[in-house]
């Protein structure tokens, strides 16, 4: 019993203090891994919202343009009159639109031209503010969404087929029953793939207005 009494008074030995010193180093580092693991699960989150939030700000913008579009023709710097919509694998999509802000009220039309290009693996929107151009009009350029892979434009026609270029070319050009229904355009960018949009284009089915209108 004496002996039992001066073992306990004697405390931990060497060797259990080194056991337990492993164990709350062991326990230590398991914590640091795992905080750091959850750090790193919540910036891959916050990264992938805040991707998600870019696509979908481009994506509406494009929308607007779209929905906001005047079915009216242009100029270019040569003097060239070009349709109210095109569409090719060059330029993808220009379009003539409506809803210019004018707060100081200025003699001008709330039309302009926008057109959208891959340029340098960016989406870029290019914005003429006036619709018939002199030699030395040139667009403003906004980079509005970067690490697109690739962008795709086609029209599709009313019965339902879809086509890389608007205004039609040969045969198609002289349908005429040929009329414009829709517009899709198809991006893939990291980290979601292949998005897909499709907007009305029932308001080029009219005859367009000319320049000057």
């Amino acid at each position: 019993m004496y002996a039992n009494r001066c073992h306990s008074a004697q405390g931990f030995t060497l060797i259990e203090m080194l056991v337990a010193l492993g164990i709350f180093a062991l326990l230590g580092l398991i914590s640091s891994q795992l905080l750091t693991r959850i750090i790193d699960v919540q910036d891959a989150v916050g990264a992938r919202g805040e991707r998600l939030a870019a696509i979908q700000r481009a994506m509406d913008l494009v929308q607007r343009d779209v929905l906001q579009a005047a079915n009216r023709t242009v100029r270019d710097e040569l003097g060239d009159e070009l349709p109210a919509l095109r569409v090719s694998p060059d330029l993808p999509l220009e379009v003539t639109r409506l809803g210019q802000r004018n707060p100081l009220e200025l003699p001008r039309s709330d039309a302009v031209r926008v057109a959208y290009a891959m340029r340098d693996g960016s989406l870029v929107r290019l914005l003429w503010s006036v619709l018939d151009r002199a030699n030395d009009t040139l667009p403003v350029a906004q980079v509005v969404l970067s690490d697109v892979d690739a962008l795709e434009v086609t029209v599709i026609d009313s019965s339902g087929n879809e086509h890389a270029f608007w205004p039609l070319v040969g045969d198609l050009a002289a349908d005429p029953d040929m009329r414009l229904a829709g517009i899709k355009l198809e991006a893939t960018m990291q980290p979601f793939g292949e998005i897909t949009r499709v907007w009305d284009a029932s308001m080029f089915a009219s005859p367009p207005t000319g320049p000057g209108a």
